[in-house]
């Protein structure tokens, strides 16, 4: 059950987003209305975690598609040590079976980054009081999913598969890193690497970048730029 929070204290929110001028817009955004409070941002999931636990936010709002630990990976994280914070996914694409593993893994809310304005308030107001918030173009989505394959069950997509570091390593073979600096970004070895390039082959049936790209853009693991 969600304690109520005392409404003359602002709702402390912590933004993780790769791209700077996200942040910078959420934060301009909130700013303006002193119901809220942005207490931190960070363009790197695994700092925000660390950060989480000094600055003890109400509302993270947080990005599916980020260079290294995605949104998706860093959501149980945050859930294991902060169990009590309401955590908002943040996409500017519907993959829908993230967004199924999203709320499955916990997530309180589901915004599209393409929604207007208000629904990030709206979003926030939402989780606060314990409700799920879904962003209409997401709902909508989720929708459409269960009109095509009534069914079929729930998250049977290849991206299941995929072990969090092989789902890293996807995100840097997508923008086309060598298998040396896959190896180098994650503290691997070069064996280790091609055998994740080879297992991700594999499970995906994608064997080249392009094909690994359209592959995580189209789930939603890596955002198009």
């Amino acid at each position: 059950m969600t304690t109520p929070k005392d409404p003359r204290t602002p709702i402390r929110v912590y933004l993780v987003d790769d791209l700077t001028m996200i942040r910078a817009a959420f934060k301009s955004l909130l700013a303006k209305d002193d119901r809220f409070a942005v207490v931190g941002d960070s363009a790197d999931a695994r700092d925000a975690i660390t950060r989480i636990t000094a600055l003890k936010p109400d509302v993270v709002m947080l990005d599916i598609a980020m260079p290294g630990l995605s949104g998706i990976d860093a959501l149980p994280l945050i859930r294991a040590g902060h169990p009590q914070v309401k955590v908002v996914m943040l996409t500017h694409h519907e993959g829908e079976t993230f967004v199924e593993q999203a709320l499955k893994a916990g997530a309180d809310g589901y915004l599209s980054k393409d929604s207007e304005p208000p629904e990030l308030v709206l979003a926030i107001e939402s989780v606060m009081r314990g409700n799920m918030f879904l962003s209409p173009k997401v709902a909508g989505s989720l929708l459409k999913r269960g009109a095509r394959n009534d069914d079929a069950p729930i998250g049977t997509s290849r991206i299941e598969s995929l072990t969090p570091r092989e789902r890293e390593a996807l995100q840097m073979l997508a923008l086309g890193k060598t298998n040396k600096e896959v190896a180098r970004a994650l503290g691997i070895t070069l064996g280790t690497a091609k055998k994740h390039r080879e297992n991700l082959q594999r499970k995906l049936d994608c064997h080249s970048a392009a094909e690994l790209a359209l592959f995580a853009i189209k789930e939603g693991l890596l955002a198009p730029r």
